[in-house]
């Protein structure tokens, strides 16, 4: 019989490798995993280490943890319903603002079902894993988000990898598919890694003229693209073609929780399938009022999207003169790519020292094997924090 230090090491042992990553990575100076901030001073900026600090690894696009009106709404909130709801959606976790905000989602995207979750995390492996099982297909892109792939696992559909951005090889794919079962595709608006964005036009085509349905992560693109901040359908224009998209409460919206919503009715079923939904206490209702403001704020101030993309090219024009080798166009995600890891996170902590807080982004969580230093733009960033990033980077050389 084994003894039970013997059965511990047995547990632990398949973290050796990536626990002496970490120790190494920290022989460089600050650990950057989980680094604890002090104190945030704004949507910027914040004390962390000793030291005032910018921030732009945050995916606050739209700036908005700070505005009043999304912080008295929160406020307000735990006055009214206390800190939590201590329950399940279909128990006793379903408040007021959660139905509102699933009308108010329904209305944003011209939607015919919205469907409100806990997080943005569990909206994808509710949703997907609720609409695919038994004979379905899931075809996701290859570079998806951790949540898709463990959405899949958590079905016994097929999953079927396609390559990235990649329109003909999903429809070579599809196309040998036997005819039995649903067909689910599933893509990101924008990645975010990368920050590259999908041809979606192209992908809803191929999708739709193989019997499939597409259901599109707009998690970091809701609130940053399209004439009202619908993401990248309504940027593309097929947002009346898309099937589900998905979304998050972290970014844009400045809260905790996440949205799938749907131009199909029957989606509505999901509530009663879904064991992501039905078994996880609901989001607190700070949080759904929390949310409920930023969406009211997005609606009403586009300049907000306009201030983001001024400082988003600023920031990418000014790397791409250094010289930087960047992984896509200028979107609210800039990720520089670095010749290995050791590098990256060297240079991570060349940053840090000079007060910019960037995230270190290094395999198995980037696609590729590639190690970056990903950035990410808020709208509230001025012309004198996205130089004093600059002129940080200008120093890495």
């Amino acid at each position: 019989m084994l003894t039970k230090t013997k059965q511990n090491k047995q547990l632990f042992d398949k973290f050796a490798a990536i626990t002496e990553r970490h120790e190494m990575a920290k022989l460089f100076g600050q650990s950057p995993i989980g680094v604890p901030f002090d104190e945030i001073l704004s949507p910027t900026r914040a004390r962390c280490a000793g030291r005032e600090i910018v921030l732009v690894g945050t995916n606050n696009y739209l700036g908005l943890t700070f505005n009043e009106n999304v912080r008295q709404s929160m406020i307000k909130s735990v006055e009214t319903h206390g800190s939590a709801t201590t329950g399940s959606r279909q128990a006793n976790g379903t408040y007021s603002d959660h139905a509102r905000m699933e009308k108010e989602l329904r209305d944003f995207f011209e939607m015919e079902s919205a469907i409100v979750f806990t997080t943005g995390y569990q909206t994808n492996l509710g949703a997907i894993s609720a609409l695919a099982s038994g004979e379905d297909h899931i075809l996701i892109d290859a570079d998806s988000h951790a949540c898709i792939y463990d959405a899949c696992r958590l079905t016994d559909a097929a999953t079927h990898r396609f390559r990235h951005n990649d329109p003909e090889n999903l429809e070579k794919r599809l196309k040998r598919l036997p005819d039995t079962g649903g067909r689910l595709v599933v893509v990101e608006g924008m990645y975010s890694m990368f920050g590259d964005v999908a041809p979606l036009a192209e992908m809803v085509e191929v999708a739709h003229a193989n019997n499939a349905m597409i259901f599109v992560d707009e998690a970091h693109s809701v609130g940053c693209f399209g004439e009202n901040g619908r993401g990248i359908a309504e940027a593309q224009g097929v947002l009346r073609d898309v099937d589900f998209i998905s979304g998050t409460f972290s970014k844009s919206f400045a809260s905790i929780g996440g949205f799938c919503v749907s131009k199909h009715p029957e989606f509505e079923s999901v509530r009663l399938t879904s064991r992501a939904y039905m078994f996880t206490a609901s989001g607190a209702p700070a949080n759904v009022a929390a949310a409920r403001a930023a969406l009211k704020e997005l609606k009403a101030a586009p300049e907000l999207r306009d201030s983001l993309w001024t400082m988003s090219n600023r920031l990418h024009d000014g790397l791409s003169k250094m010289g930087y080798d960047l992984c896509a166009p200028a979107s609210p995600v800039i990720a520089v790519r670095r010749p290995d890891e050791a590098t990256a996170v060297a240079e991570w902590n060349k940053l840090f020292e000079q007060g910019v807080y960037v995230n270190l982004a290094v395999p198995p969580a980037t696609p590729s094997g590639t190690s970056l230093l990903r950035l990410s733009v808020s709208a509230a960033h001025t012309e004198e924090e996205i130089d004093q990033v600059l002129k940080a980077f200008s120093s890495l050389s």
